[in-house]
């Protein structure tokens, strides 16, 4: 009996480990985008100033989530993110825009890289539940541990509830404002829960609430689509 109840005890604990890692993926890869979106503004611009300075802005959106990776545990994606930080950090040294551009086009492939990785992190080895696999922490810990994965996820479940009503909300902004009112309208939303996905010490309720505010608006960008195609 004790056998089965430990049992059930271990997989219940890698079941809310997983489901915290997972999160922290996602986290990770929001900031994935983010940075993604600063590299190709600054390959599109022509000042090398400029470029310098997205290139700084996606550096340091990297930097702020290498905690989440250590989370997340997916080695391939942190390896990848590694690798662009050393890059984009000589794109943003670089004294010619030549070579600020040269730096960035690596750096836009790696930032691809990485978003493949995490999307498909489920089909790979995660280290995180590995560690958890291995069952070497104490009783005590095990117990605080369950416990805040299950505070977690009942936070996380009320949140994606209260969310529908913005989901709604924004369809009837979709369906029923004028194209270019309501890119803007949702395109405000979207960068502002970037924004505050990037804030360090960032409450788990907040991250949450911020990371699926931002999935639901960019499926409404979505929908919404180019405005100077539906002229």
């Amino acid at each position: 009996m004790k056998k089965n109840i430990f049992f059930f005890c271990a997989i219940a604990l890698l079941s809310l480990s997983s489901f915290s890692s997972n999160v922290e993926c996602e986290y990770a890869n929001s900031n994935m985008g983010y940075a993604k979106s600063q590299i190709n503004a600054a390959l599109q611009t022509q000042d090398i100033n400029q470029a310098r300075f997205y290139a700084y802005k996606a550096l340091s959106a990297l930097e702020k989530s290498k905690n989440q990776l250590n989370v997340c545990g997916c080695k391939y994606a942190k390896e990848s993110m590694l690798e662009n930080i050393e890059v984009l950090s000589l794109a943003t040294k670089s004294t010619t825009l030549e070579g600020t551009i040269n730096y960035l086009n690596a750096s836009i492939e790696l930032t691809n890289n990485t978003i493949l990785v995490l999307e498909s992190h489920d089909t790979h080895e995660s280290a995180y539940a590995s560690d958890a696999l291995s069952m070497n922490t104490s009783s005590t810990s095990k117990t605080t541990a369950t416990s805040k994965a299950s505070h977690n996820k009942s936070l996380f479940e009320t949140i994606d509830i209260s969310l529908e009503k913005y989901r709604i909300s924004l369809d009837k902004v979709v369906e029923s404002v004028n194209c270019k009112d309501a890119t803007a309208f949702a395109r405000r939303i979207h960068d502002e829960c970037e924004a505050q996905l990037l804030k360090p010490n960032i409450s788990e309720g907040s991250k949450y609430y911020n990371l699926r505010t931002k999935e639901i608006t960019q499926e409404a960008l979505n929908k919404i689509g180019n405005c100077a195609a539906t002229k």
